[in-house]
C-alpha cells in the first residue's frame, strides 16, 4: 500500500481532468515534468490510479446505471464479490455493512437491461440470499466507463 504524500496528492488531483498535460501539471506544481511521468508510473504501478476515460450514462440514449444490494447465503465475501465483479456489465462492488452484504453498481443500456442482467449475469453465482434494485433516474456526479460490447451503441 502507497502512502500518498503532497505531490502524489497534487498529481491526482489534477488528473481529475484526465486529459491535463504532464507540462501543465509539473509546471502548476514547481516539479519536472519528468518527475511527474514517474510519480504517475508508480501510482499506475501500485494500483493506485487508473487514469481513463468515463461517460455520464444519463447524457447517453438508453443507458442507465442500477445499483444492487445483495445479501449473501454464507460469509465468502471476497471470493464472492471478485466472481460479481467479472460479471458482464458491473462497474463496481463494494462490500458493506449494513442491510446489505454488497452493493454492486452496473451500468445497462437497450441492448442489455435490468432484466437480462439479474437473470443472466447475477442469477449464474451461486450463494446469493436475495437481491434488492435500485434504479438511478436522475443522477449528479455519476460517471462510469464505457463497458458495453457493442461500441455503436
Amino acid at each position: 500500500m502507497i502512502k500518498l504524500d503532497e505531490l502524489n496528492k497534487g498529481i491526482l488531483t489534477h488528473l481529475r481532468d484526465g486529459r491535463k498535460s504532464y507540462k501543465k501539471i509539473a509546471d502548476d506544481l514547481g516539479v519536472s515534468e519528468n518527475t511527474i511521468k514517474a510519480r504517475v508510473r508508480k501510482l499506475e504501478a501500485e494500483d493506485v490510479l487508473n487514469v481513463s476515460g468515463f461517460v455520464n450514462p444519463a447524457a447517453i440514449e438508453g443507458h442507465q446505471v442500477i445499483y444492487v444490494g445483495i445479501k449473501l447465503d454464507d460469509l465468502d465475501y471476497v471470493e464472492k464479490g471478485r466472481q460479481i465483479s467479472k460479471l458482464r456489465r458491473v462497474v463496481s462492488v463494494g462490500v458493506v455493512t449494513g442491510h446489505y452484504d454488497m452493493i454492486v453498481t452496473v451500468h445497462l443500456d437497450s441492448s442489455f437491461g435490468l432484466l437480462e442482467f439479474l437473470s443472466e449475469e447475477l442469477g449464474s453465482i451461486k450463494g446469493i440470499q436475495t437481491t434488492e434494485t435500485f434504479v438511478v433516474y436522475k443522477a449528479f456526479n455519476i460517471t462510469v466507463p464505457y463497458n458495453v460490447e457493442n461500441p455503436t451503441s
